[in-house]
């Protein structure tokens, strides 16, 4: 009887640790132009929650490089090679890419 009770404890604790783990997915984000000298690099791997999106991307990006959003409302955001105007969620894997304005002449 003893052992029946330990095992119930051990599965309810095992599954507390499981429940109080986010869990997370990994995109790879491509910078552009002025967007990759203001950041400071051209590629960069970003953890996010589960259920984020590319609009929680993009302000993620900027709270860690704050250079970055003098141009937050004027990029063009691609998901896996796809350009997108609406919030999109990420998954796994994705790429992010991130172009800001260009000019020339």
């Amino acid at each position: 009887m003893e052992m029946e009770v330990e095992k119930e404890q051990t599965e309810g604790a095992d599954e507390g640790v499981e429940l109080g783990v986010e869990k997370k997915v990994r995109v790879k984000v491509l910078l552009f132009a002025r967007a990759r000298e203001l950041a400071g690099g051209s590629e960069f791997d970003l953890s996010v929650a589960d259920g984020s999106t590319t609009a929680d991307c993009v302000a993620e990006l900027t709270t860690r490089f704050a250079a970055l959003e003098v141009m937050r409302e004027s990029i063009v955001v691609a998901l896996n090679f796809n350009y997108i105007t609406d919030p999109v969620e990420v998954k796994d894997g994705d790429e992010l890419a991130i172009i800001p304005p260009i000019s020339g002449g």
